[in-house]
């Protein structure tokens, strides 16, 4: 290859010239980096006498040419561009910027209102949300759901009259509300489980909430894998299953162990311990304990876990929570006059227990967490771990991908 050579360029010792498809030299390769900008990004440049400049060419050397290809982009990927520049006279185009550096606009473009698609996107379709509540009679679950909502969405149960028979079994009971707040509409199904507990022998009674829980993920299931499905598919999976604890002061039954041991990895278990204005502050807090130890010791995860922490600040906002858990709580759906002002709360002989009131029960704080900082959570974290666990297991029994019929039966106990 003949050097041509400028007449202000003064000529040096021809050295044998690079193959032209070699974008960078070598390790081993003799020539030290050319401009102030290539060694740092690891680029030698070939040498002068190696490459064709044409007579006119901005400056006597190829330094300056490196330098404004090396000061539009700082990445590896430019090592093309350095090459192309070497190969036309010195100037190089680069045309992208490292993505992690970001852009500055220089005018409104709109992206800022995906946020408000999205927002009347889902206003239009509204939500869904699925909250079971399991625990022995009298521990105020339909009460306690009904104050959650403000509003009479559960079974109001006042216990066993004499012509109604306690059920041989549990059962399942589903109660669906549409509730609106501010112009967002929820569909609202509390799944209660008269029944659990209240049996001399209690074997196995957790199985006929675990069969429905699995249930309706088969019933998605089915939905997603069709050939023809539906826009939409109706959610009736179990987001959140509020586990009511006795107030006993002492330790956790066996049944409430083997029964969170047992669902807490198909179902987002929030364990609540009930009626705790039964209990002195020093009572609760020595309560609520022994509880955490003993869930500890059985291996039980409850909501939020921890494997689930996104990042530094969900990490420390959940730490916050999982050591106030379990939440002890009182339900009532009566209205007092307390201080001029009416409240939600129980009256007894020596005052009003006031429900919202953070100094008497921890009502406030269970709210807080299951509606208004985790409920679209519970939703992704049933979606994304225990419906996908279950998915998978599904698929693999029925040997892959493949259309499941709707004359299948048969449902999976997990």
């Amino acid at each position: 290859m003949s050097d041509v050579v400028p007449p202000e360029v003064r000529p040096k010792p021809a050295v044998p010239a690079k193959p032209p498809n070699v974008g960078a030299p070598s390790p081993s390769s003799p020539f030290p980096p050319q401009g102030p900008g290539i060694g740092g990004g690891g680029v030698s440049a070939p040498p002068p006498s190696s490459i064709p400049v044409p007579i006119g060419s901005h400056g006597p050397s190829h330094g300056g040419a490196h330098a404004v290809s090396h000061s539009v982009g700082h990445n590896a990927g430019h090592v093309g561009g350095h090459a192309a520049a070497a190969h036309t006279g010195g100037h190089a185009h680069v045309g992208s910027h490292n993505a992690g550096s970001g852009s500055t606009l220089l005018g409104y473009i709109g992206i800022d209102t995906i946020i408000e698609q999205m927002r009347k996107k889902t206003m239009k379709t509204g939500f869904d949300f699925n909250i079971m509540v399991v625990g022995h009679s009298g521990l105020g679950k339909s009460t306690l759901v009904n104050t959650l909502f403000k509003s009479q969405v559960s079974r109001r149960s006042a216990g066993w009259t004499r012509d109604d028979k306690i059920p041989k079994t549990v059962e399942i009971k589903a109660v669906s509300h549409v509730i609106e707040e501010g112009g967002v509409k929820m569909k609202l199904t509390v799944v209660d489980t008269p029944g659990f507990g209240d049996q001399i022998n209690n074997d196995n009674c957790w199985e006929p909430i675990s069969k429905y829980i699995n249930e309706q993920y088969e019933k998605f299931l089915k939905e997603e894998v069709n050939i023809t499905r539906k826009k939409r598919i109706p959610d009736t999976r179990v987001h959140c299953c509020l586990y009511f604890i006795s107030p006993t002061g002492h330790s956790l039954r066996q049944l409430d162990v083997e029964f969170m041991k047992r669902l807490s990895h198909s179902v987002n278990i929030i364990p609540v311990i009930a009626k705790a204005d039964t209990m002195t502050i020093e009572e609760r807090q020595e309560f609520k304990q022994r509880v955490r130890k003993e869930l500890e010791m059985g291996g039980i995860e409850f909501y939020p876990q921890k494997e689930f922490d996104d990042d530094m600040e969900d990490k420390s906002d959940n730490d916050k929570i999982r050591e106030a858990m379990p939440f002890a709580v009182v339900g009532s759906d009566k209205e007092y006059q307390v201080n001029g002002k009416r409240v939600l709360g129980r009256k007894t002989a020596w005052g009003v227990v006031e429900v919202e009131n953070p100094n008497h029960c921890e009502f406030a704080q269970l709210r807080d967490f299951l509606i208004r900082s985790h409920l679209q959570d519970l939703k992704e974290v049933t979606h994304n771990i225990h419906y996908e666990t279950y998915r998978a297991k599904r698929l693999n029994e029925n040997g892959g991908l493949h259309p499941i019929s709707s004359n299948d039966t048969q449902e999976s106990n997990l």
